[in-house]
Protein backbone atom coordinates (compact mmCIF):
# COMPACT_ATOMS: atom_id res chain seq x y z
CA UNK A 1 0.00 0.00 0.00
CA UNK A 2 2.90 2.34 0.62
CA UNK A 3 4.00 1.98 -2.99
CA UNK A 4 0.41 2.69 -4.04
CA UNK A 5 0.66 5.95 -2.11
CA UNK A 6 3.76 6.80 -4.13
CA UNK A 7 1.73 6.20 -7.27
CA UNK A 8 -0.98 8.56 -6.10
CA UNK A 9 1.71 11.17 -5.63
CA UNK A 10 3.22 10.30 -9.00
CA UNK A 11 -0.10 10.94 -10.68
CA UNK A 12 0.13 14.51 -9.43
CA UNK A 13 3.57 14.86 -10.95
CA UNK A 14 2.65 17.89 -13.03
CA UNK A 15 1.64 21.18 -11.48
CA UNK A 16 0.78 24.45 -13.14
CA UNK A 17 -2.16 26.23 -14.67
CA UNK A 18 -5.53 24.53 -14.55
CA UNK A 19 -6.22 25.94 -18.00
CA UNK A 20 -3.79 24.65 -20.58
CA UNK A 21 -3.44 24.99 -24.31
CA UNK A 22 -2.70 21.66 -25.99
CA UNK A 23 -0.21 22.18 -28.80
CA UNK A 24 1.65 20.22 -31.47
CA UNK A 25 5.33 21.13 -31.70
CA UNK A 26 7.70 20.71 -34.61
CA UNK A 27 9.29 17.31 -35.15
CA UNK A 28 12.55 16.60 -33.33
CA UNK A 29 15.29 14.40 -34.84
CA UNK A 30 14.58 10.65 -34.80
CA UNK A 31 17.15 10.35 -32.01
CA UNK A 32 19.10 13.00 -30.13
CA UNK A 33 21.20 13.30 -27.01
CA UNK A 34 20.89 15.79 -24.17
CA UNK A 35 23.66 16.39 -21.68
CA UNK A 36 22.63 17.36 -18.17
CA UNK A 37 25.50 19.03 -16.34
CA UNK A 38 24.44 18.66 -12.72
CA UNK A 39 25.88 19.57 -9.35
CA UNK A 40 26.88 15.90 -9.01
CA UNK A 41 28.29 15.31 -12.51
CA UNK A 42 27.32 14.76 -16.13
CA UNK A 43 24.36 12.71 -17.39
CA UNK A 44 23.65 11.84 -21.03
CA UNK A 45 20.10 11.14 -22.16
CA UNK A 46 19.30 9.42 -25.44
CA UNK A 47 15.85 10.44 -26.68
CA UNK A 48 14.07 8.15 -29.16
CA UNK A 49 11.22 9.72 -31.09
CA UNK A 50 9.75 6.35 -32.11
CA UNK A 51 9.08 5.62 -28.42
CA UNK A 52 6.96 8.74 -27.84
CA UNK A 53 6.87 11.26 -30.72
CA UNK A 54 5.09 14.10 -28.97
CA UNK A 55 7.11 13.61 -25.80
CA UNK A 56 10.41 13.63 -27.72
CA UNK A 57 9.36 16.71 -29.69
CA UNK A 58 8.33 18.65 -26.58
CA UNK A 59 11.47 17.73 -24.63
CA UNK A 60 13.55 18.90 -27.61
CA UNK A 61 11.70 22.22 -27.60
CA UNK A 62 12.16 22.68 -23.85
CA UNK A 63 15.86 21.81 -23.95
CA UNK A 64 16.39 24.11 -26.92
CA UNK A 65 14.71 26.93 -24.98
CA UNK A 66 17.01 26.17 -21.98
CA UNK A 67 13.99 25.67 -19.77
CA UNK A 68 15.77 23.08 -17.64
CA UNK A 69 18.85 25.21 -16.91
CA UNK A 70 18.98 25.86 -13.17
CA UNK A 71 16.15 23.44 -12.37
CA UNK A 72 16.27 21.50 -9.11
CA UNK A 73 15.92 17.76 -8.71
CA UNK A 74 13.14 18.51 -6.26
CA UNK A 75 11.74 14.99 -5.87
CA UNK A 76 14.19 12.17 -5.25
CA UNK A 77 12.57 8.99 -3.95
CA UNK A 78 15.12 6.14 -3.68
CA UNK A 79 13.91 2.99 -5.39
CA UNK A 80 11.27 4.92 -7.32
CA UNK A 81 11.93 8.14 -9.30
CA UNK A 82 14.00 11.30 -9.64
CA UNK A 83 11.92 14.24 -10.84
CA UNK A 84 12.51 17.78 -12.11
CA UNK A 85 10.99 20.32 -14.47
CA UNK A 86 9.65 23.28 -12.48
CA UNK A 87 11.68 26.26 -13.66
CA UNK A 88 13.45 28.28 -10.98
CA UNK A 89 11.98 31.52 -12.39
CA UNK A 90 8.22 31.64 -11.65
CA UNK A 91 7.54 33.80 -14.73
CA UNK A 92 9.26 31.32 -17.04
CA UNK A 93 7.51 28.43 -15.38
CA UNK A 94 4.09 30.07 -15.70
CA UNK A 95 4.62 30.67 -19.40
CA UNK A 96 5.51 27.03 -20.14
CA UNK A 97 3.28 25.21 -17.65
CA UNK A 98 0.22 26.46 -19.51
CA UNK A 99 1.23 24.44 -22.58
CA UNK A 100 0.43 20.73 -22.67
CA UNK A 101 0.87 18.03 -25.28
CA UNK A 102 -1.38 15.19 -26.32
CA UNK A 103 -0.73 11.71 -25.00
CA UNK A 104 1.30 9.18 -26.96
CA UNK A 105 0.31 5.49 -27.09
CA UNK A 106 2.61 3.59 -24.69
CA UNK A 107 5.27 1.59 -26.53
CA UNK A 108 8.09 1.15 -24.00
CA UNK A 109 7.85 0.10 -20.36
CA UNK A 110 8.98 2.15 -17.38
CA UNK A 111 12.24 0.27 -16.88
CA UNK A 112 15.11 1.57 -14.76
CA UNK A 113 16.87 4.48 -16.46
CA UNK A 114 13.99 5.53 -18.71
CA UNK A 115 12.93 9.19 -18.80
CA UNK A 116 9.22 9.99 -18.80
CA UNK A 117 6.98 13.05 -18.79
CA UNK A 118 4.94 13.50 -15.64
CA UNK A 119 1.21 13.98 -15.98
CA UNK A 120 -2.03 14.36 -14.09
CA UNK A 121 -4.87 11.86 -13.87
CA UNK A 122 -6.49 13.55 -16.86
CA UNK A 123 -5.66 12.98 -20.56
CA UNK A 124 -3.24 15.19 -22.49
CA UNK A 125 -1.75 16.79 -19.36
CA UNK A 126 2.02 16.48 -19.98
CA UNK A 127 3.73 19.88 -19.65
CA UNK A 128 7.32 20.37 -18.43
CA UNK A 129 7.99 17.96 -15.57
CA UNK A 130 9.88 14.75 -16.23
CA UNK A 131 11.22 11.90 -14.14
CA UNK A 132 13.78 9.12 -14.44
CA UNK A 133 12.81 5.69 -13.17
CA UNK A 134 15.29 4.48 -10.57
CA UNK A 135 14.05 0.90 -10.83
CA UNK A 136 11.70 -1.14 -12.99
CA UNK A 137 8.37 0.60 -12.34
CA UNK A 138 6.58 -1.08 -15.24
CA UNK A 139 3.93 -2.87 -13.20
CA UNK A 140 3.06 0.34 -11.39
CA UNK A 141 3.29 3.04 -14.05
CA UNK A 142 2.64 1.33 -17.40
CA UNK A 143 -1.09 0.82 -16.68
CA UNK A 144 -1.40 4.53 -15.89
CA UNK A 145 -0.10 5.57 -19.31
CA UNK A 146 3.28 6.98 -18.28
CA UNK A 147 5.20 6.84 -21.56
CA UNK A 148 9.04 6.81 -21.69
CA UNK A 149 10.60 8.86 -24.47
CA UNK A 150 14.26 8.16 -23.81
CA UNK A 151 16.82 6.68 -21.44
CA UNK A 152 19.98 7.43 -19.51
CA UNK A 153 22.97 6.13 -21.47
CA UNK A 154 25.67 7.66 -19.30
CA UNK A 155 25.68 8.85 -15.70
CA UNK A 156 23.05 6.68 -14.04
CA UNK A 157 25.41 6.60 -11.06
CA UNK A 158 25.11 10.39 -10.92
CA UNK A 159 21.32 10.15 -10.90
CA UNK A 160 21.45 7.54 -8.13
CA UNK A 161 23.70 9.87 -6.09
CA UNK A 162 21.40 12.92 -6.13
CA UNK A 163 20.48 14.20 -2.69
CA UNK A 164 17.46 12.29 -1.38
CA UNK A 165 17.43 13.28 2.28
CA UNK A 166 14.23 15.32 2.14
CA UNK A 167 12.09 12.43 0.95
CA UNK A 168 8.97 12.60 -1.17
CA UNK A 169 6.68 15.60 -1.48
CA UNK A 170 3.92 16.10 1.12
CA UNK A 171 1.90 14.28 2.31
CA UNK A 172 4.16 11.25 1.64
CA UNK A 173 7.29 12.99 2.92
CA UNK A 174 8.91 16.28 3.90
CA UNK A 175 10.23 17.26 0.49
CA UNK A 176 9.50 20.43 -1.48
CA UNK A 177 5.95 21.41 -2.33
CA UNK A 178 5.58 21.66 -6.11
CA UNK A 179 3.01 24.43 -5.88
CA UNK A 180 5.39 26.55 -3.79
CA UNK A 181 8.21 25.98 -6.27
CA UNK A 182 5.96 27.18 -9.08
CA UNK A 183 5.03 30.33 -7.12
CA UNK A 184 8.37 31.22 -5.50
CA UNK A 185 10.92 29.43 -7.69
CA UNK A 186 14.42 28.55 -6.58
CA UNK A 187 14.28 31.16 -3.84
CA UNK A 188 11.89 28.87 -1.95
CA UNK A 189 14.11 25.83 -2.53
CA UNK A 190 17.38 27.52 -1.56
CA UNK A 191 15.85 28.82 1.67
CA UNK A 192 14.12 25.62 2.76
CA UNK A 193 15.93 22.75 1.01
CA UNK A 194 19.57 23.88 0.66
CA UNK A 195 20.99 20.41 0.01
CA UNK A 196 19.09 19.75 -3.22
CA UNK A 197 21.03 19.07 -6.41
CA UNK A 198 20.46 21.06 -9.59
CA UNK A 199 20.81 20.93 -13.35
CA UNK A 200 23.34 23.59 -14.21
CA UNK A 201 22.79 23.26 -17.96
CA UNK A 202 20.78 20.94 -20.25
CA UNK A 203 22.18 21.04 -23.77
CA UNK A 204 21.30 19.16 -26.96
CA UNK A 205 24.49 17.55 -28.25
Amino acid sequence: MKRRAFLASALALATGCSRRNTVETGAAPATYRVQLKTTKGSVILLVRRDWSPRGADHFYELAKARFYNGDAFFRVVPGFVVQWGVNGDPKVNQRWSGISIRDDPPKVSNKAGTIVFAKLRQPDSRTTQVFINLRDNSALLDPQGFTPFGEVVQGMDVIQDLYAGYGDAPPSGNGPNQHQIAIEGNQYLKANFPKLDYIETANIL
